[in-house]
């Protein structure tokens, strides 16, 4: 398809670019070939189809770097808990009967939340993630996807040696799609021993794919991490031979100005998670101390269990308000920081730097067109602080992923939603049986 977005403002967000009032954007074959003022694409382009932003905002489609999709069946399921009693509790044995038709399902319904609020692509880790990712491609989303590895047996694939086998059955199943990557995901340093995580690192390296972790979480983390192994997590990983730019570590919350430093020199890729660390109680990610060494960090929504929803907009005004009131300092996570930790930032943590992100020629074409003829969006001085403290989801009308229309005029086009919503109607039934209420 070569499609031609016409009547918008850019909001381009590559390096040294500028907002283009009355732009155009030309898409062939997926990816981006022109963009600038309007009269210019429109003399030197051609469609076969043309999509008036009706003067909406024209912007790269957000990343959310780290999610747990098919956790929306539990939202709501058990809130105002500590992490590990919410686990025990209620995820495990919530999660101990989980099939793969709850995952697909589970994760259509995500599918269709973050199209609707503008997430173009999306980090996972969870179980059945072969699943997750045929959800992700009928839904026509971009997906770095990995089946949760760790010491006791899973749902899915059972003892912690076919883990491995399922990972490569996944790597060897979607090499080469143009939505869906696949990495190596341990779950956690409390879950993992250090003979499975150097076995996930090697399958890594051999694979050529990343390496994504729970890391620093909470302060029980490092508390039982250091117990068992006499070393902090992050030490605990660099002992191991873990910390490598191939490495995705998530939350990082509780870090000292050693270990911040030792992940800027490995060049260790972190995804902030704030509000599923608000909730959860597990503290504050020192995000401005990691950013001023130098650390790439992304942002992500965690799972609906933990959050309860997947607005990466909603997620940008948490990261920027969280971090202000923590220093009482107003200055902290200015907008454009944030704006970019949601795109460009999200995107090279993923390892898509090249592909997604921003709009500039030569890249896939993930893009969502906001409305900005709302109240709440009205008068406009500064766009960028707009999208961060006044914009949510609900402000997205059209979404393109790799050059398809995948919503338009705030309908999904790729997902049948009312039989969405009534499946999971179905899963929720059954996941009551399983724990208390």
């Amino acid at each position: 398809m070569n499609l031609l977005l016409t009547n918008g403002t850019l909001l381009p967000l590559s390096p040294g670019s500028a907002l283009i009032s009355r732009g155009a954007l030309a898409i062939v074959d997926g990816r981006i070939v022109g963009l600038g003022p309007k009269a210019y694409v429109e003399e030197h382009f051609e469609a076969t189809e043309i999509l008036d932003a009706q003067g909406g905002l024209i912007m790269p489609g957000l990343v959310n770097g780290h999610n747990h999709a098919a956790m929306t069946c539990f939202r709501g399921m058990a809130d105002d808990l500590p992490l590990m009693e919410w686990l025990s509790r209620y995820i495990f044995p919530a999660e101990s009967k989980t099939d793969g038709e709850q995952v697909y399902w589970s994760t259509l319904l995500a599918c269709a939340e973050m199209i609707r609020s503008g997430t173009t692509t999306f980090g996972d880790m969870y179980l059945f993630e072969g699943e997750v990712a045929q959800a992700a491609k009928e839904a026509g989303m971009r997906a770095l996807v990995g089946e949760v590895l760790y010491d006791f047996p899973s749902p899915n694939y059972g003892p912690s040696e076919r883990g491995f086998q399922y990972t490569e059955e996944l790597i060897n199943r979607w090499q080469g799609d143009p939505l869906i990557r696949i990495a190596v995901e341990p779950h956690a340093l409390y879950t993992c021993s250090p003979a499975l995580l150097g076995e996930c690192r090697d399958l890594a390296e051999r694979r050529g794919v990343p390496l994504l972790i729970h890391l620093a979480e909470t302060k029980s983390e490092i508390e039982e991490v250091s117990k068992k192994y006499g070393k902090t997590p992050v030490n605990h990983m660099e002992n191991l031979g873990l910390l490598s730019p191939n490495l995705i570590a998530c939350h990082c919350v509780w870090l000292t100005e050693a270990e911040m430093d030792l992940l800027a020199h490995r060049g260790v890729k972190v995804v902030h998670n704030p509000e599923s660390n608000m909730k959860l109680g597990s503290g504050v990610a020192p995000v401005p101390e990691l950013l001023a060494k130098g650390v790439t960090v992304g942002l992500g929504t965690d799972g609906c269990a933990s959050n309860n929803n997947l607005d990466l907009f909603q997620e940008m005004d948490f990261a920027a308000k969280l971090h202000k009131v923590h220093r009482l300092d107003p200055t902290v996570m200015p907008s454009h920081v944030v704006l970019e930790m949601a795109t460009v930032g999200g995107a090279k943590v993923l390892g898509l730097e090249e592909e997604i992100g921003s709009l500039e020629v030569g890249k896939k074409a993930d893009i969502i067109i906001l409305d900005l003829n709302r109240p709440h969006l009205q008068p406009i001085y500064n766009i960028v602080s707009h999208l961060v403290y006044s914009a949510t989801g609900a402000d997205v009308r059209d979404v393109i992923i790799d050059g398809k229309l995948v919503m338009h005029n705030r309908k999904i086009l790729t997902l049948d939603e009312e039989r969405i919503i009534n499946k999971i109607q179905e899963i929720k039934a059954k996941i009551l049986q399983r724990v208390p209420h």
